[in-house]
C-alpha cells in the first residue's frame, strides 16, 4: 500500500486554532488519523517478523488481506481500521514487539487478523483466517464480539453470511451485525436521524486507563438512544458546528463508571473518534461533554501532525479547572477543551430561560474567564513551539471576541462563587486536561 503525507492548508489551521474549523478541517483530520491507523498496523506486522515472533504470520496475512479488502472496498476496509480501538490496541502491540513484551495481555499480533475479519465482513468478500479470543469471545472491531472456547477460532465469511467457528462452538455473525443473535454481541448504535455512533463497551482496547462501564443492559443502552437522541437534536439545533465536527469525528462512545458526584468523560489520543463518558445526566449535559470532548480529538489529531510545545521539562502550572498542577502539554488540551465549552455557554445562554438561562451565562462567564487565563499562562510559559505559539494567539483571539458579551449580574455572581472553587463538578472527575 501507498500512504500521502498529510498537511493542512492555512486556513484550516487557523480554523482549528480558532476552536473550531467545522466539517472540512475535521474530515482533514479524520484522513489523515486513519493513515495513522495503517501505519501502526504495518508496524504491528513488520515488528512481528523482525522479532521473529510466532504470530508473525497471522498478522502478515491479516494485513494482505486488509490491503485486498481497501482496493475492492475502501469504505468497508476504512470502517474497521479506523474504529478507535484499532489504534490503541496497535500501537500497544508494536510498543510490547519492540521491547520484547509480546506476552503483555492483548498484545498478540494476530489480532491484525480481527481487524481484517472485520473488514471482509463488511465488504462481502470471501475470507477465511484465524482470530485469536480473549475472554471465550473473538473480538471484530467495528462489528462486535462472537462466543468462542479455546485460544483461537475460525472467521469464515462471503457475500452475505459469515461464521466463527471455534472448539464445538458455532456463531453466524448476523447481516445486520448491530443486531443481537445466538452466540453474537453487538457493538450497539445510538442513532439520531442520519447520525449513527456505536456504543463501544466490549473491546479491552476502548479507553486505555479509563475506568470503562461493564456490558451495557438492554434497558441501560436504551437509556443512552434517548439521551443522545435529545442531545444531538440540541446541538444539531442550535450548535451547528459542533454537530458537523461531531459527525466527521464520532465514531464510538464508550460507557463509563460513573463517579461519586458529578460526571466523568474522557478521551484519548490512542483512539482518535471516541469519547468516553458516564450516563449522562440529562441531554443539555450530554451535548455539554460531547462539545468538550470533540475539542481534544481535535488538538490530538493536530499534534499528531505537528507539535505545538516543547518537550516536557518539569516545569508545571496552574489550571483553573484542577486543583493540581499541570505540564504545558495537559494545559493547552484543557484550554482548548474550554475554548469549546465556552462557545457551547456562549450559544446556549441564549436558548436557555429562567434559572437555566441564568445557569447558563454564569457558565459563560467562568469559562471565558477562566480559558482565557489558561492561554495567558501558556503565552508567557516558554513551553510552545513556533506552530504552538500562532495557534494559542488565535485561540487567544477568539476569547477576546466575547470579553465584552454582557452577562446578567446574578450570573455574574454565579460564576464569581463557582470560580473560587476549582476542581469542583463534573470537572473534577475530566481526565486528560
Amino acid at each position: 500500500m501507498s500512504f500521502r503525507r498529510h498537511e493542512f492548508s492555512r486556513d484550516v489551521f487557523e480554523a482549528l486554532a480558532a476552536g473550531g474549523g467545522g466539517a472540512h478541517a475535521v474530515r482533514e483530520l479524520a484522513r489523515a488519523q486513519a493513515s495513522k491507523h495503517w501505519l501502526l498496523l504495518l508496524r504491528v506486522a513488520r515488528e512481528a517478523e523482525a522479532r521473529g515472533n510466532p504470530q508473525a504470520s497471522l498478522a502478515r496475512h491479516g494485513f494482505e488481506l486488509l490491503a485486498r479488502v481497501a482496493a475492492a472496498d475502501p469504505a468497508a476496509a476504512i470502517a474497521a481500521v479506523r474504529h478507535p480501538s484499532v489504534a490503541a490496541w496497535a500501537l500497544g502491540t508494536a510498543r510490547a514487539l519492540r521491547d520484547g513484551a509480546s506476552a503483555v495481555s492483548g498484545a498478540e499480533p494476530a489480532r491484525l487478523c480481527a481487524v481484517a475479519a472485520a473488514a471482509a465482513i463488511r465488504a462481502g468478500m470471501p475470507a477465511e483466517l484465524s482470530v485469536p479470543t480473549s475472554q471465550g469471545l473473538v473480538l471484530l472491531p467495528s462489528l462486535g464480539a462472537a462466543a468462542a472456547e479455546g485460544i483461537a477460532a475460525t472467521v469464515c465469511c462471503g457475500p452475505g453470511n459469515a461464521v466463527v467457528q471455534s472448539a464445538g462452538v458455532s456463531v453466524v455473525v448476523p447481516r445486520d451485525s448491530h443486531q443481537d443473535a445466538p452466540g453474537w454481541h453487538p457493538l450497539r448504535r445510538l442513532t439520531a436521524g442520519s447520525v449513527e455512533v456505536l456504543i463501544d463497551d466490549l473491546d479491552p482496547s476502548r479507553m486505555p486507563g479509563a475506568d470503562t462501564a461493564p456490558r451495557l443492559g438492554a434497558v441501560a443502552a436504551a437509556r443512552w438512544q434517548t439521551l443522545f437522541e435529545r442531545a444531538w437534536r440540541l446541538i444539531g439545533r442550535h450548535h451547528p458546528t459542533i454537530s458537523a465536527e461531531l459527525a466527521e469525528a464520532l465514531v464510538a462512545i464508550v460507557p463509563l463508571v460513573a463517579p461519586a458526584r458529578g460526571q466523568a468523560s474522557c478521551s484519548s489520543r490512542d483512539t482518535f473518534g471516541a469519547v468516553a463518558l458516564s450516563e449522562p445526566a440529562d441531554p443539555t449535559v450530554f451535548a455539554l461533554l460531547l462539545a468538550h470532548e470533540v475539542q481534544h480529538l481535535k488538538l490530538s489529531a493536530v499534534i499528531d501532525t505537528f507539535p505545538l510545545t516543547e518537550p516536557d521539562d518539569g516545569r508545571r502550572f496552574y489550571v483553573p479547572w484542577r486543583e493540581d498542577a499541570r505540564p504545558a502539554a495537559a494545559l493547552l488540551q484543557g484550554a482548548y477543551a474550554h475554548l469549546g465549552v465556552t462557545a457551547f455557554w456562549s450559544r446556549q445562554r441564549l436558548v436557555d430561560t429562567g434559572e437555566a438561562g441564568i445557569r447558563a451565562h454564569a457558565q459563560f462567564a467562568l469559562w471565558r474567564a477562566a480559558t482565557a487565563g489558561a492561554i495567558e499562562t501558556l503565552l508567557g510559559s516558554g513551553t510552545l513551539t513556533a506552530a504552538g505559539t500562532e495557534f494559542v494567539q488565535i485561540m487567544s483571539r477568539t476569547v477576546r471576541s466575547w470579553q465584552d458579551d454582557p452577562v446578567p449580574p446574578e450570573a455574574e455572581e454565579v460564576a464569581r462563587s463557582e470560580a473560587e472553587r476549582p476542581g469542583t463538578g463534573w470537572h473534577a472527575a475530566n481526565r486528560g486536561l
